[in-house]
């Protein structure tokens, strides 16, 4: 799969900022702001509530023409961020050029969630790729490790700094996809359903499960949601049948499904549902409703992870 996007000849820009502190963070990021709605560009900011504030003081009477939303909420899940975040904006304004700030990775994102984040990173490449517009992206150099920033500069044509705008030399999304297309280890005690193609079973095995582990009843009724959807895409996508794992504690839930069928889209859970759409909306609804999906394929199959906090 390719996740490269046509940088030189394109209509899409996919930066990164590289900021240090709120005065390098604002003088990065508010031109940007401005500069679109002079340019009447539709814009929106996605970032981690701090930073939000940060903007909306600085914008001033401005912050009111531009769509305002808190990453750790809206993007908790970075599966939910290119379809409920990024193309919904877009494809809010069609025909034109649209202006976004994103940002998905920020220092107290877990080990567990990192490797979602930065494949949702490289693969913005490949969702707006000939699309009319510019997704800048910040990162914290004084909070996140050297090897996030390494990433950054796989996953972004475009580096900006203090120093002024480069192009890439490290650019490499497709490598970022596949070198953290990482199998997911079960733990001892986990509940295994293999094989199965009964939905029924599978959805009120969850139930008891989710509700054991604190989840509250809307929680649980969200994992019987995304567990029948799972299976489902197995049986109908994948090898006909799938192995259902389900294990929690500490106030998570946790729920995987892993069929031997192969996935060609790396997309998939990620295209936006026309209201039209009769069906392929599974696995788009399983990224809004989980806290994290994690995903691996490899020679034995693919392997969907769903997370729930309580």
């Amino acid at each position: 799969m390719s996740a490269t996007a046509e940088t030189d000849t394109g209509a899409f820009g996919h930066p990164a900022l590289f900021y240090r502190g709120a005065t390098e963070y604002l003088a990065g990021t508010v031109p940007f702001v401005w500069g679109g709605l002079a340019a009447d560009e539709p814009v929106a900011v996605a970032v981690p509530g701090d930073n939000l504030a940060l903007l909306r003081r600085e914008l001033g009477a401005d912050a009111a023409r531009v769509r305002l939303l808190d990453m750790t909420e809206a993007g908790r899940n970075p599966g939910r961020i290119i379809p409920g975040v990024l193309r919904a904006f877009a494809d809010s304004h069609p025909g034109r050029p649209v202006r976004i700030i994103g940002e998905p990775i920020w220092a107290a994102r877990s080990a567990v969630e990192y490797p979602a984040c930065v494949q949702h990173e490289a693969l913005i490449n490949l969702a707006f790729a000939g699309r009319d517009g510019t997704i800048l992206c910040p990162y914290d150099v004084e909070t996140l490790a050297p090897d996030v920033l390494a990433d950054a500069e796989a996953t972004h044509p475009v580096l900006v700094d203090g120093t002024g705008r480069r192009p890439s030399t490290a650019y490499d999304p497709d490598g970022v996809i596949g070198r953290y297309n990482e199998p997911l280890p079960v733990p001892d005690g986990a509940f295994e359903l293999a094989g199965t193609t009964d939905l029924a079973a599978a959805r009120a095995l969850a139930h008891v499960r989710a509700a054991a582990c604190g989840l509250s009843a809307d929680q649980v009724a969200d994992v019987e949601v995304v567990v029948t959807e799972l299976l489902s895409n197995s049986v109908e996508h994948g090898s006909g049948a799938g192995t259902v794992r389900l294990w929690g504690g500490d106030g998570e839930f946790v729920c995987e499904v892993h069929d031997g069928g192969r996935l060609t889209d790396p997309l998939a859970g990620r295209h936006p549902a026309s209201p039209y759409q009769p069906r392929g909306r599974g696995l788009l609804l399983v990224n809004h409703l989980a806290d994290l999906v994690r995903l691996h394929t490899g020679e034995d199959g693919v392997t969907f992870r769903a997370y729930f906090r309580a």
